[in-house]
């Protein structure tokens, strides 16, 4: 804090009983709260108030301060919370994510509380000290909605059935993913072990930006099918554009996914950048917001992300999303979780290096090895295989359960690998480093 002289002070909470150094500017929060009053007169504010300011990541460059305001955001936040859920007065509300994520902001803090709603909060990890802590959650406490990230399903899909099946969770009715898109197969095991085939899934998608879900199934209301989010949240008006800009129309075409119209839970500025704003968001298709994701329509008009756009490999001229690789990884049945990469090729240009965490209880092997990379020849074409499967017994993800691709794609290629601050257990990439040697023989990196 040294470098940031306007911070005059720090509030520190007193909770693990750990000893801290304190500096100057720390004040105990105990000690700050001691003789303040119970109650506190609401501030009036104008609808356009800032409200928050929250950073996130992009693919190139600096983080982006996203700014939300407050009569808007919570509008859409609390709207999206009862409507989408179907949550009634009684329920009991369980998000799983990190308050400092959009999601936690969204769906712990504003839009919950703005319900009246009886929200648990959760921390730690999902297999800490158990498996079975989620399950053991729901249990305890009779949760009736759920709502965590794919990653995390993926990750506890490794220990099987039985952590879930040891604890009874009929109470649940409602279960949702957030963060990115789920696989067919995390889905149906959803669906199957946690949900009893009873509970209806939402697989909603939106972004830091949006402020809230825009595309998602309404449950109870909404056919849905694995994988796809469905349709757009009440008031989204989505498009694709191809290369050229023009929309596309066809059915499972994919291309640039925009929406047309303005929303009450949109940002309003990037916070001290608002020519970066417009180019990022505004410009690249006139009159509408720009999601930097791909997306294509069915022909029953259920939408499916493809992923950022960035995230496509191009082997021997042909194009693939990671996510249908990664979907076809999973898809067999030793393999937990996994995440694709490209890296240069002298003859390909580019081919894929795939990261890949088995089953509990699963031996890695050069046979097991081969299997997988003839799983995925059968499931999306030869020229699609897998040229690397590095066994991986986990995953550099971000607290909030994202997969950090970009240093994937580094270890992959053999580059710098950048900073790793962010990740949740930075360990791992230590571990992926060491394992990594073992391929450079194999590999023609240029």
């Amino acid at each position: 804090l040294d470098n940031v002289p306007t911070i005059e002070h720090v509030i520190v909470v007193k909770r693990s009983g750990r000893e801290v150094t304190h500096t100057n500017k720390d004040i105990w929060y105990h000690d700050f709260i001691e003789n303040m009053s119970e109650e506190s007169e609401p501030e009036e504010m104008d609808s356009e108030d800032t409200l928050f300011i929250l950073y996130t990541s992009g693919t190139t460059g600096k983080p982006k301060g996203v700014k939300h305001t407050t009569a808007g955001y919570i509008l859409y936040t609390s709207y999206s919370h009862r409507t989408v859920f179907n949550y009634h007065e009684g329920d009991i509300w369980y998000c799983t994510a990190d308050i400092g994520w959009i999601t936690g902001h969204s769906y712990i803090v504003y839009g919950p509380l703005a319900n009246g709603a009886t929200s648990l909060m959760f921390e730690g990890v999902p297999t800490y000290p158990d498996v079975d802590r989620f399950w053991d959650i729901v249990e305890h406490h009779k949760v009736t909605h759920f709502y965590t990230a794919p990653t995390a399903i993926r990750a506890l899909m490794r220990y099987g059935e039985e952590p879930v099946k040891k604890h009874d969770i009929s109470s649940l009715k409602l279960l949702g993913t957030v963060g990115e898109p789920i696989n067919p197969e995390a889905w149906t095991w959803y669906h199957r072990i946690v949900g009893k085939n009873k509970c209806p899934i939402v697989d909603t998608y939106w972004q830091t930006e949006t402020g809230g879900i825009i595309m998602t199934p309404i449950a109870t209301a909404t056919p849905t099918k694995p994988g796809s989010c469905c349709m757009p949240f009440l008031g989204i008006k989505p498009i694709i554009f191809d290369l050229e800009g023009e929309e596309v129309t066809e059915p499972d075409e994919g291309g640039y996914f925009a929406i047309q119209a303005p929303w009450p839970g949109m940002l309003r500025d990037v916070w001290g950048d608002t020519e970066r704003f417009k180019s990022t968001y505004l410009e690249k298709y006139p009159g509408n917001y720009y999601t930097d994701d791909g997306a294509r329509r069915d022909e029953d008009g259920y939408y499916w992300i493809l992923g950022r756009l960035d995230d496509v490999i191009k082997v021997s001229g042909h194009r693939i999303g990671t996510m249908e690789v990664e979907s076809a990884l999973v898809s067999h049945p030793k393999v937990a979780e996994a995440a694709v990469a490209p890296f240069p090729h002298k003859i390909k240009g580019q081919a894929i290096w795939a990261y890949v965490t088995l089953m509990q209880g699963v031996e890695k092997s050069a046979k097991l090895s081969k299997e997988i990379r003839m799983h995925v020849r059968q499931e999306i074409g030869p020229v699609f295989q897998p040229d690397v499967i590095q066994f991986a017994d986990a995953l550099p993800k971000t607290r909030s359960g994202k997969i950090m691709r970009r240093i994937l794609k580094a270890i992959a290629a053999n580059t710098e690998i950048g900073n790793i601050t962010t990740l949740a257990d930075p360990s791992v990439v230590d571990q992926l480093l060491e394992d990594r040697k073992k391929f450079d023989i194999e590999i023609k990196i240029e």
